[in-house]
């Protein structure tokens, strides 16, 4: 396969370097990894890109309709983490994998305890990260990383490869979940662990191959997370539980994953928004939660994907996936003055959805003359229904204080109320529709590889009265979004790249409050975003280290309040430079790094307010860089080191208010070894070493400018021994 040929020859660049033996060696590995390309199939819709060297990150990830690819055949960037990082760092979350990435920071969302992941200066909701491609299936708020054998950061602009995304998000990136797979001689293992303050784990992990060629394969997981946390006060309590199938057949393969979780926080730490200068950071590990304010969310969800080769030449696939989950929160989130004194009021609400997505379509491989296709048309949908109530006391509040925090009688939510908590009506329908057709090209000897597509799109919308269930507004659009990415294979270790795509969410919902004012447009749905991208990068892979550099410009309408009305009223745009690191540069020593710096400007305001300067919650520069060091004289013995840094965040639109940069470091520590002839890991990690107390971020949802205090130095011992 032409595609795969690249692999054995930057092998041998990289032998001329390290020398006759080191050139054997990366001969033999280079060999190894054209057989897997082979075997995975490019653009597969169910199978894998392999490990690059080292094993913490893919060779590639998901592209939406063009399927799985590698990173220099791409003409987009982005970066798949693996399980073997998810476990060596002991991730609780998504949030805690995408730490790792120097492109993406990792919000709260507005008014709920929700990750929110910000890439490239926009947030991707957590409603919008995929299952296997598939939209709307994973739990909204909270995904445990246990489950998780892959997560695909995709950065940019990305309507044509996903479709829009049905939260409304994803602007500046996307993000793929990936359930885990059973491995070649399966896998038996139990992890027991402990955090700090009380916080206790259990963890199984099964799976076999079976079949005449091990071509089926079982994976079974759960975890159970219970005690407080790190943070005074603060319990947590998990179940999540996943089991997924998968058949590798000659012609045939799919994969079956259902999973259901349970994810309750009392007195969880809120969100705190600022009356004017924002007040000195709490002691880190100080809660200003009421004791009686909780989040609860159940999720049952699952997604089957699969594919059939008609021919050497033609594949079909299909996705489809579904969820079901419920929702209970009681909270208080407060607003606080410069001296840290606060007030908040009680805001109670329910929530369910359910969600039925799906994907299919057809890819055909072939040439005309001296030009190789491939050619692909996909056809999407999804459709949800959210039921929703909530109830707020009354908007004059209680006092408080952040850095001396006391509970107080729970107020009773009966001034402000929207339906019935214990029987939510239908308050929102999202149905959206797709077609899409792209060619990718390749001339000259596949050294140039270029992609040209269009997707149709159809997003209908309907909002309804939370008390009465009729309907407020609606509406139903079509837009045709297209896309242009080149790849220019100027070595057999390095390539260009360049894309034009586009943006598109389905218009947003205004919220019922912000600030605790009620909004007097609440319930309106506004017309869909678009926005626009351009980039140019290059990608270099040594053979065990590889990297991307990139500038892009991303332009998307901004949804601000006004005068109490929650409209589109203004344009913003991202101008950047991004590079990402990768690999096992020198045996032993494993590099995951790099840094964003971002020029973000309100480049369109209504009536030339706060036009020219910068948005809410857009760091200037954004900084990682992940180490680990297998110590030669201690076999089984691995470190490992990390440094985040995230500079000024602008905490108002004026910009006459600026949130301080922040750096924290993170140490960790493995021990492999033999029990009873059984393998067992050791492993301790702390996290926020210097127990550094700083507001991580500022808002995370348009127009808002809420604060999220970092969390406290954390302690994190586990073991795993398998069977």
């Amino acid at each position: 396969m032409a595609f795969g040929l690249r692999l054995a020859l930057a092998a041998s660049v990289s032998g001329v370097v390290l020398g006759p033996a080191a050139m054997a060696q990366a001969d033999d590995e280079a060999e190894a990894r054209l057989d897997t390309v082979i075997v995975t199939g490019e653009a597969s819709q169910v199978e894998l890109t392999e490990e690059f060297a080292g094993g913490q990150v893919a060779r590639g990830g998901r592209a939406g309709l063009l399927g799985n690819l590698d990173f220099l055949d791409a003409p987009f960037s982005g970066t798949a983490y693996t399980s073997d990082l998810v476990s060596a760092q002991q991730a609780d979350s998504v949030g805690d994998v995408l730490q790792n990435d120097p492109v993406v920071r990792v919000a709260k969302g507005f008014g709920n305890f929700q990750e929110v992941y910000v890439i490239r200066g926009f947030p991707v909701y957590s409603d919008d990260v995929t299952l296997n491609g598939v939209y709307g299936i994973l739990p909204r708020q909270f995904v445990a990383a246990e489950l998780l054998e892959r997560v695909e950061v995709f950065r940019g602009a990305n309507a044509f490869i996903n479709g829009a995304a049905p939260g409304g998000s994803g602007v500046g990136g996307s993000i793929n979940l990936v359930p885990k797979r059973a491995p070649d001689g399966g896998i038996r293992r139990v992890s027991v662990g402990y955090e700090n303050e009380g916080q206790a784990f259990g963890a199984v992990d099964f799976g076999t191959r079976f079949g005449a060629s091990g071509e089926w394969g079982v994976r079974v997981n759960g975890v159970v997370r219970d005690g407080e946390t790190s943070i005074d006060g603060q319990d947590r309590s998990l179940l999540a539980t996943s089991i997924g199938t998968d058949y590798d057949g000659e012609r045939f393969r799919f994969t079956a994953d259902l999973g259901y979780q349970d994810n309750r926080i009392d007195a969880p730490r809120p969100q705190v928004t600022p009356l004017g200068d924002v007040p000195r950071e709490p002691d880190a590990d100080v809660n200003y939660a009421q004791p009686w304010t909780y989040t609860d969310e159940k999720q049952l969800f699952g997604v089957v994907r699969g594919e059939y080769d008609i021919s050497d030449m033609v594949t079909v696939w299909l996705g489809a996936g579904a969820r079901n989950g419920e929702e209970a929160n009681v909270l208080a989130n407060p607003s606080a003055a410069a001296d840290g004194t606060t007030s908040a009021y009680r805001f109670d609400n329910t929530r369910e959805d359910n969600v039925v997505s799906a994907d299919a379509g057809l890819r055909a491989e072939f040439r005309t003359g001296p030009v190789g296709h491939r050619l692909v048309v996909s056809a999407s949908s999804l459709s949800s229904e959210s039921k929703n109530a909530y109830a707020f006391s009354n908007f004059a509040g209680f006092a408080g204080d952040l850095y001396d925090p006391f509970a107080v009688t729970p107020p009773v939510p009966n001034f402000f109320i929207g339906g019935d908590l214990d029987d939510p009506l239908v308050t929102e329908e999202v149905d959206n529709q797709s077609f899409a057709i792209a060619d990718t090209l390749s001339l000259f000897d596949d050294r140039l590889l270029a992609t040209i597509g269009l997707r149709q799109q159809t997003i209908e919308t309907a909002t309804f009265d939370y008390n009465s269930g009729a309907r407020l507004s609606g509406y139903e659009d079509d837009k045709v979004t297209p896309a242009l990415g080149l790849v220019w294979k100027a070595t057999e270790a390095v390539s260009i790249y360049g894309n034009y795509a586009e943006s598109l969410q389905p218009g947003q919902i205004a919220p019922a409050t912000s600030g605790g004012t009620p909004i007097a447009n609440a319930g309106e749905v506004l017309d869909p975003f678009t926005g626009e991208q351009v980039e140019i990068g290059a990608k270099y892979d040594a053979g065990n280290f590889g990297a991307t550099v990139s500038v892009f410009q991303l332009t998307r309408p901004n949804a601000i309040v006004e005068n109490q009305r929650f409209t589109a009223s203004g344009e913003q745009e991202n101008t950047g430079f991004e590079v990402s690191v990768f690999g096992e540069p020198v045996e032993g020593v494993r590099l995951i790094g790099g840094a964003t710096f971002i020029d973000a400007e309100l480049s369109r305001t209504e009536g030339g307010v706060n036009e020219g300067n910068e948005p809410i919650g857009v760091p200037d520069v954004q900084a990682n860089l992940n180490a680990e060091w297998d110590i030669a004289g201690v076999p089984g013995l691995t470190l490992d080191g990390r440094i985040v840094h995230t500079g000024e965040q602008f905490v108002n639109a004026a910009n006459t208010v600026e949130l301080d940069g922040w750096t924290r470091l993170d140490i960790g520590a493995r021990y492999t070894l033999d029990v009873a002839e059984r393998p067992v890991t050791l492993r301790a990690r702390i996290e926020n070493v210097t127990d550094e107390a700083y507001w991580a971020s500022t808002g995370g949802y348009p127009g808002a400018n809420y604060l999220i205090l970092g969390n406290p130095r954390t302690l994190m011992l586990s073991a795993s021994v398998d069977f």
